[in-house]
């Protein structure tokens, strides 16, 4: 090196440099360690993710049939149009001929609309208005090896014509999907229910079933919703290897096969349902038809074996369409039902609570004569004017407001009048008002004291009032049993005189369903039993086998289960309890006997000549709510009304009992009763044409 060259050489250069390539070093020796150390793990499960997939097969859900083995929900294939663009020609010319060909067969345009990151983001198959080729590319650009639907529901002719092809169109194929299938549609629509994609908010929940968001159904009303776990099934998977471009490779861990949901037969006979709502439809056709508009047009049918809990029949009108709904909810269908003021959604004969009317005396009936309020041969009188006056007093010391009680009963003329002697049996078959009234809330010396406000809900509830009946439905409401506490908290009055002498009419803050009051003459009919209510019969698996035979439940029994509360002199309960005596329920059963055998009874003239021996109870719930409200019919002394009639056969041993609630059907005589006695007729046909014949 020259002297000039070593002048000019300055040591803290090379140092800099030297110390530049160390720390160029140093970095990348640190992202590795990093990269394969610190965080080595973490990349290696990404890494395995990348070439690991897992893919969903599918289970099959159960099949649901009525108790005779008529199919009320199956499934059936649906044909799927698939392509996988991966596995398309290379020549574009190939690809163009196969997608007008294919467009020609299933009316899906080669191209449509135009391919945007907005667009793209949005795109759901067959669900979209992009033509095949946008379809394609959208898909190929996400995993180029995974079918995309192109037309869904395609016809099974058209399907086998692709399928026959698609040895020349490579890349295409057939997808067959399952679908569910009502065969009987809208006549047990409120029953079975339909499926629907799964809710956001319980992804979680049908994911720990296998369950994809987006691809699968679940139940979501009707036994298909409240029966979802039993007929849904698992889902099975595979764990598999991909290529890049998400090509299969190979199976990584044995394939776990999917477990098929059981099969469930209900107590539904589809013969009597059809019977019943044959026969609700028949009289609001015929009751329209009179009055010249569309007067009735919601009601609720049911039939119940009182000794089993089966329930027979169940008919909500109106109810949803539910084959509308198999392959996918439609907006404008499901917006139209859901802004109907009639609800179709709603299973009226479960979830609508309303005013049940005089079919809820019996439980002040069993009630009085279960107290020795009054004795059963006891006369009480309804005045010829068919009234009487109370003091309306809100607490004891209250001098109270002079308030007139009417019974229902008017002359040919139309003017109020009385039932005159009133003994027990006569007031339920009768109807009698104001013998209700004095027994209930006391009147006078002639009844010192009445049941009461307390007592009588006591009853109502052993009678099934006030709480949910826990059958195999969603969307069950508990209806309203009410005493001052409830009165005091949820309307902040105290509790008044009148309050009680309505509620032993089932009107004033009284609600229910038509279920709680068929169930209620259910455990009278069935001496005074209550049968857990139910839809499900037997639950079958996928081989036909019954893994779970019926078996009927006994709630409780009135005259068994100490149920009602003893109270002392001065109306504080005492911590004890009581039973229903027998007889009380025998005598019971008598008096409805005579509501369609006495000359005076309230439905004799409907029942007159019916080949079917039964009893009964009438009932017209006087009501005011929005609809009501809103057409300006809430006027007093002349409240709009609803219909309720329930009968049950034969009289003397019943197998059946059956409600039919009319909305607005003013009297329950003349509306509600018609349709139970042709519900009964048919059962009774239908009895006979089950009866095994001889040789």
């Amino acid at each position: 090196m020259s002297e000039s060259t070593r002048s000019d050489f300055q040591p803290w250069r090379l140092r800099f440099v030297i110390i530049g390539l160390l720390a160029v070093f140093g970095l990348y020796l640190g992202r590795m360690f990093m990269l394969q150390v610190v965080s080595g793990q973490e990349y290696l499960a990404q890494a395995d993710d990348n070439r690991t997939t897992t893919i969903t097969l599918h289970t099959e859900r159960g099949v649901i049939y009525d108790r005779n083995g008529v199919v009320l929900a199956r499934n059936v294939p649906s044909y799927n149009l698939v392509i996988v663009p991966g596995e398309l020609p290379d020549d574009d010319g190939d690809i163009e001929t196969i997608y007008r060909e294919l467009s020609a067969l299933v009316a899906v345009p080669v191209t449509a609309g135009e391919v945007t990151e907005e667009t793209a983001r949005l795109f759901t198959p067959c669900r979209t208005n992009f033509g095949i080729k946008e379809i394609v590319f959208i898909a190929g650009s996400i995993a180029p090896y995974r079918a995309v639907q192109i037309a869904c529901d395609i016809p099974e002719d058209i399907a086998m014509a692709i399928k026959e092809e698609s040895g020349l169109w490579p890349g295409v194929d057939i997808e067959v999907v399952p679908i569910r299938e009502y065969p009987t549609g809208v006549l047990t629509g409120e029953v079975i229910g339909f499926l629907g994609p799964i809710p956001s908010a319980f992804e979680e929940y049908y994911r720990g079933f296998g369950y994809e968001p987006n691809i699968d159904k679940v139940g979501y009303a009707g036994v298909e919703a409240s029966l979802q776990e039993i007929l849904g099934g698992v889902n099975g998977y595979r764990v598999v290897e991909v290529d890049a471009l998400g090509q299969i490779i190979r199976d990584l861990e044995d394939p776990v096969e999917p477990i098929p949901g059981q099969n469930v037969k209900l107590t539904i006979d589809l013969r009597l349902q059809t019977a019943a709502r044959a026969a609700l439809l028949k009289h609001f056709e015929g009751w329209n038809a009179w009055k010249g508009e569309e007067w009735l047009q919601n009601g609720a049918v049911i039939a119940m074996n009182p000794k089993t809990g089966e329930v027979l029949a169940m008919v909500s009108y109106p109810t949803v369409e539910n084959n509308r709904m198999a392959r996918f909810i439609p907006a404008e269908y499901f917006n139209q039902i859901s802004n109907d003021p009639w609800k179709p959604l709603l299973n009226h004969a479960i979830s609508a609570e309303h005013p049940p009317g005089s079919v809820y005396k019996l439980a002040a009936s069993i009630g009085i004569l279960n107290e020795g309020v009054v004795e059963i041969d006891e006369i009480i009188e309804c005045p010829e004017a068919g009234k009487i006056t109370v003091l309306q007093k809100f607490t004891p010391n209250d001098p109270g407001i002079p308030q007139d009680y009417v019974c229902w009963l008017r002359d040919e003329a139309g003017n109020r009048t009385g039932h005159g002697d009133v003994a027990w049996h006569q007031s339920i078959a009768w109807s009698c008002d104001v013998y209700f009234y004095k027994v209930s809330g006391g009147y006078q010396d002639e009844v010192p004291q009445g049941l009461g406000v307390w007592l009588m809900g006591d009853y109502a509830r052993a009678l099934g009032y006030g709480e949910v009946t826990g059958i195999e439905l969603p969307g069950e409401q508990d209806g309203l049993v009410p005493d001052p506490n409830w009165k005091r908290i949820n309307v902040g009055e105290t509790w008044a005189t009148g309050d009680t002498y309505i509620a032993s009419m089932g009107q004033g803050y009284v609600l229910a369903t038509p279920l709680q009051v068929l169930v209620s003459f259910n455990i009278l009919a069935n001496e005074g039993k209550y049968m857990q209510p139910t839809l499900v019969h037997d639950l079958i698996d996928a081989s036909g086998e019954v893994v779970q035979p019926f078996e009927p439940r006994l709630k409780w029994d009135i005259t068994q289960d100490a149920l009602i509360p003893v109270y002392d002199e001065n109306r504080f309960a005492t911590g004890e309890y009581k039973t229903v005596d027998p007889q009380v329920i025998a005598e019971s059963m008598v008096g409805m006997r005579m509501v369609v055998t006495d000359p005076r009874g309230t439905a004799r003239r409907i029942f007159e000549g019916s080949f079917v021996e039964s009893g009964g109870k009438t009932g017209t719930a006087e009501y005011c709510d929005d609809k009501a409200a809103a057409a300006d019919r809430c006027r007093s002394g002349a409240w709009p009304a609803h219909a309720w009639y329930v009968g049950y056969a034969p009289y003397d041993d019943p197998e059946i009992v059956v409600v039919a609630f009319v909305y607005d059907g003013t009297e329950g005589s003349e509306v509600a009763a018609p349709i139970v006695r042709e519900v009964l007729e048919a059962w009774y046909l239908l009895q006979q044409l089950d009866q095994p014949t001889g040789n």
